[in-house]
């Protein structure tokens, strides 16, 4: 069974968390304290970890910074915490998803299940990286063998994405790939951008969505 390690404090949303994961036929873990993380990270070696923000001893984010500079395990962090700053500093440190408190365990677990699934595709079929065909050189981009007829920024566009795919990418960062003078735009220009890139590249590819939306936060290739 997948391990998720649960990092948070409130020992009945933990509670709750571990029974409605176990009923989806995960194993887990939990630690209540920061200072815990990272040692049973290394210990249990889990499948993904949901991480609170805000924790005795260290928070969320000082521990995603950490686990970044030697492992790629997936993390959904928890937060309390709306403000915008707070979610991107947090997807900008490498972590693949943030939920909201309230929410619901189901919501949770669906996630999970969605970025395992996305993990564990690329490692089972790393042909799949190669569908998406990039030549900066020569300025030309490909999905499944198809040619992408995309202008000079939509492909800039669609290069950063590529960069990392399943990563989350903010608007900010976005739009200092957008235009090689550096001219001052709005974040919403990058919106523009996009829906005429992911209509381009669903010409090629129907059957699901190329370059999701993250609601707040910004974009993510799902390739």
């Amino acid at each position: 069974m997948p391990k998720i390690l649960i990092v948070e404090d409130e020992p009945k949303l933990a509670m709750l968390l571990q029974d409605y994961l176990r009923a989806a036929s995960f194993d887990t873990e939990w630690t209540a304290n920061g200072n815990d993380a990272i040692p049973a990270i290394r210990q249990h070696a889990p499948d993904l970890v949901v991480l609170d923000l805000m924790l005795p001893g260290r928070d969320g984010l000082d521990i995603c910074r950490e686990l970044r500079q030697f492992s790629a395990i997936p993390v959904v962090m928890l937060t309390a915490r709306v403000e915008e700053i707070d979610r991107l500093l947090g997807l900008e440190l490498g972590a693949d998803d943030y939920i909201c408190k309230p929410f619901s365990p189901r919501e949770v677990v669906a996630r999970i299940k969605a970025i395992l699934r996305r993990v564990s595709g690329a490692a089972a079929a790393p042909s799949q990286a190669a569908a998406l065909q990039i030549d900066a050189g020569a300025h030309t981009a490909r999905l499944d063998g198809q040619p992408l007829d995309l202008t000079p920024v939509e492909f800039r566009l669609l290069k950063a994405l590529a960069s990392a795919p399943g990563q989350i990418f903010s608007r900010d960062r976005l739009l200092d790939h957008l235009y090689d003078d550096h001219r001052v735009v709005t974040d919403r220009t990058v919106d523009s951008h996009i829906k005429n890139l992911r209509r381009k590249l669903e010409a090629v590819r129907a059957d699901g969505e190329t370059i999701r939306s993250i609601y707040g936060v910004g974009y993510r290739l799902d390739i």
